[in-house]
């Protein structure tokens, strides 16, 4: 595992060193620029051996402080992630979060050193010569470390990614985003801009620079001012808007449902706060759907919806036109005792799988699961046009699809229909939305009679005579009888084709129950 990790630390650190090398190459450049064409250097005893000295002790200068930036840098910043005790991680993570400060850090050492260094060995020439090379020296030491800061944090992108994938940012760990929009100013802005005031400061106090020579001064920082502002003005960009729009690119993704997306934080900035907050949004989003999804399945969506919507919980009810549905299963306790009951299991969730899915196709809803039985409403809580028609509907496509698909098992059907009270029922702390009425007894009672009918369909006079004309006429009117707990007579009905007829070929009544 450990070689590994230095497998893939290794092309980092390459990619930093060559980070840190161009940022000093191009503050030598400044440096360079700045002294051979901007800032004056005033009359000098032998100016070509000054000039010579000094280009040898900055090309020796600039060859030793990479060396020792790069074993400094190299040491202060290790990037051995993964393993090791708790604290040992946190120790990594922060190397690794505060890279970029600590590699920008060693420059800014290394560069004051070297406006220290010229500064004091060009005062034995001239003190105005020292002020202007340790002037110079400083831009290109600004340069420097502004290139090598956003160079780095650019490159650690990835690596500080799976560190804050780990950890995720709470506060800000890193200087801000006005910090790093201030590093691209001094890098685009300030630095020829500095040039100019110090030309036009030594113009003022001297007054011994040509025009010529100011003219190219100002044509040397205008053209330096238009290319790196341009440079640190998109730098500046993209810095920004790339965790922006990757936020934005996963937002739309949200959008459209997909509740898998998740942004890499890579940035330790307010950024990076940012894209830490949508992940833990996502996540909430996330959560949330599964507990609504799971909620739904187990009191019914529409039920569901409407909890979530409600702005408070009530109990109580309200009076609604209904139709009620009532299947049960024929046999069930042999059936367990005669298979196992995985198989048995097995067999209620096939059975209910086509109640569920006939039921819902005609705009019912499953009010509970009762053991081998389930209860349908039709009407509530969501209102349907024909609730009658719809659970006549229903359960005539159920008795034919549970007859075609589970032949093996047998179901008595109820239908019926009339006013019910549909409501929440319980306590604050723990309740149900359900309906409760006649219907739902009568359905219940049809439901047994239902068993011993051939076709396993039977359903209230009632509900087929509120039904609309074309479910009507797809059921056939019985004979009637007194349902168990009730104190009237009730008209039965069966769908067409399915009643069995006496020897004369006549209807024969249904038989029920006059307890």
């Amino acid at each position: 595992m450990a070689r590994r990790r230095w497998v893939v630390a290794w092309p980092v650190r390459v990619a930093l060193l060559f980070a840190v090398v161009v940022a000093n190459i191009i503050g030598a450049g400044v440096v360079l620029v700045l002294s051979a064409w901007v800032l004056p250097n005033g009359p000098l005893a032998d100016p070509d051996r000054t000039r010579v000295v000094n280009l040898i002790m900055f090309g020796c200068y600039l060859l030793l402080a990479l060396v020792i930036g790069a074993v400094w840098g190299g040491r202060r910043f290790r990037m051995k992630l993964g393993g090791g005790t708790e604290v040992e991680q946190r120790r990594e993570h922060r190397r690794v979060l505060y890279g970029p400060l600590r590699l920008t850090t060693v420059q800014g050492v290394l560069w004051l050193t070297a406006v220290l260094l010229f500064g004091g060995v060009n005062a034995q020439y001239s003190w105005r010569l020292a002020l202007s090379v340790a002037e110079t020296t400083l831009l290109g030491g600004i340069t420097t470390c502004a290139l090598a800061y956003l160079l780095s944090e650019r490159i650690l992108r990835r690596t500080t990614g799976r560190v804050l994938s780990r950890q995720p940012p709470r506060r800000r760990v890193l200087p801000g985003v006005v910090v790093r929009s201030l590093l691209f100013w001094a890098l685009g802005t300030a630095v020829p801009v500095v040039g100019v005031l110090l030309a036009a400061v030594s113009a003022l106090a001297h007054g011994d620079i040509p025009s010529a020579q100011l003219a190219v001064i100002m044509l040397t920082l205008g053209g330096t001012s238009l290319i790196t502002g341009f440079l640190a003005t998109v730098g500046s960009a993209r810095a920004v808007a790339d965790p922006v729009n990757a936020v934005r690119r996963a937002m739309r993704r949200v959008e459209r449902g997909r509740f898998d997306a998740e942004v890499t934080v890579y940035d330790g900035t307010e950024l990076g706060q940012l894209q830490s907050g949508f992940n833990t949004m996502v996540a909430g989003l996330t959560e949330r759907e599964r507990i609504r999804d799971l909620f739904g399945r187990h009191v019914g969506r529409d039920v569901a919806e409407a909890a979530a919507a409600a702005q408070e919980v009530r109990l109580g009810g309200e009076v609604r036109s209904v139709a009620v549905l009532f299947v049960d299963l024929v046999g069930s306790t042999q059936l367990a005792v005669r298979r196992p009951a995985a198989e048995v299991v097995g067999v209620l969730n096939r059975f209910f799988g086509v109640v569920v899915e006939v039921v819902e196709e005609h705009g019912g809803w499953i009010n509970k699961f009762q053991g081998d039985a389930a209860l349908a409403v039709f009407g509530a809580p969501v209102a349907v046009s024909d609730p009658a028609g719809s659970a006549l509907a229903a359960g005539r496509e159920l008795g034919a699809r549970l007859a075609a698909e589970l032949p093996e098992i047998e179901a008595g059907i109820g239908v019926s229909a009339g006013d019910a009270v549909a409501g929440n029922v319980g306590d604050v702390r723990r309740f149900e939305y359900t309906v409760i009425g006649d219907p739902v007894n009568e359905a219940a009672r049809l439901t047994e009679l239902a068993k011993s009918v051939p076709g396993g369909v039977v359903a209230a006079g009632r509900a087929v005579g509120l039904a609309a004309e074309g479910e009507r006429a797809r059921w056939e009117l019985g004979g009637e009888t007194e349902l168990r707990g009730r104190g009237e007579v009730t008209r039965l009905a069966t769908p067409l084709g399915s009643m069995s007829t006496d020897d004369g070929g006549k209807p024969r009544e249904i038989a029920g129950d006059r307890s």
